[in-house]
């Protein structure tokens, strides 16, 4: 929610059957929003993300009509991401980016508001085409998907074995309301030393060679700032906090930076560098 909330898309990192497409769908559902959903396979082309032209008869007459693809949506799940080949990555980044997609010599606006929320799987590597760390800087969040509690797994299955899967949900929002608060959120107060701890946060990837290789583009700071504002709103707050901070650097920095050698020989994973810094930045 703090994605769109914030124009933008998210990564969604997790094994399957975590109900990461349920989560998409609900969320489209709710706020009434069209939604399409891209399965990502290496045979799938360009054209079938974005549209194609397809040969129409009328009155003995042959013309070209442009037919959109799924991403013609607001909210477009594409689904393992990682298996679609860099070419048809780069449709969709596209989209992402300038919320158009150009087919031929044509451009199309998308409808907004637009968002992609991707998934890949993080035990299957063979036949992937893993993201280029400059178009992975594009997605807002990297969320990490993991396992349920035993209370929480007991919820779930009490849910799926006891009620009808068709329950009908109530729409929350719109269009109107969605853009009204994506605007509002942009409109949170952050206070001055809130702000440059967060730069300070960014700034101390790229200084920490120690543990890594490649630190954070500003497009982290943007993204910092602009998420912790997201989350201070949906709390009801008029100003954001380091909680907020804190919180939201490690979706923010998990696909942004790339740990070196020694880090990597002595198993620390990138949440622990972030907390190192997190830790260190006051």
């Amino acid at each position: 929610m703090i994605a769109i909330l914030c124009d933008s898309n998210a990564l969604l990192e997790g094994y399957p059957g975590l109900a990461k497409t349920l989560t998409v769908r609900t969320l489209a559902q709710i706020m009434d929003l069209k939604f399409s959903r891209i399965q990502n396979t290496p045979d799938l082309m360009p054209s079938d993300i974005t549209g194609t032209y397809i040969i129409e008869e009328s009155g003995g007459k042959r013309n070209f009509k442009f037919q959109p693809g799924p991403v013609f949506a607001n909210v477009v799940l594409a689904d393992e991401i990682n298996r679609a080949t860099p070419k048809t990555q780069s449709a969709l980044l596209e989209a992402m980016q300038e919320k158009q997609v150009t087919v031929g010599t044509q451009t199309f606006k998308l409808d907004l508001p637009f968002f992609v929320l991707a998934t890949q799987n993080p035990i299957e590597q063979e036949g992937t085409y893993p993201l280029p760390e400059a178009q992975a800087d594009r997605f807002l969040l990297k969320i990490a998907v993991n396992y349920p509690t035993y209370e929480q797994e007991l919820q779930i299955v009490d849910r799926f074995t006891a009620e009808s899967k068709d329950a009908k949900l109530k729409v929350m929002l719109n269009k109107n309301h969605l853009l009204t608060l994506q605007g509002l959120t942009r409109q949170v107060p952050i206070a001055n030393d809130i702000k440059q701890r967060a730069v300070k946060v960014i700034l101390a990837t790229r200084q920490n060679k120690e543990v890594i290789q490649y630190g954070a583009s500003p497009r982290a700071s943007i993204g910092l700032i602009l998420a912790a504002k997201a989350r201070a709103l949906m709390q009801g707050r008029n100003h954001v906090s380091n909680e907020d901070l804190n919180i939201l650097a490690y979706p923010i920095l998990r696909h942004r930076i790339i740990l070196n050698f020694e880090a990597e020989r002595k198993g620390m994973s990138k949440d622990d560098a972030i907390k190192q810094i997190l830790d260190k930045v006051k």
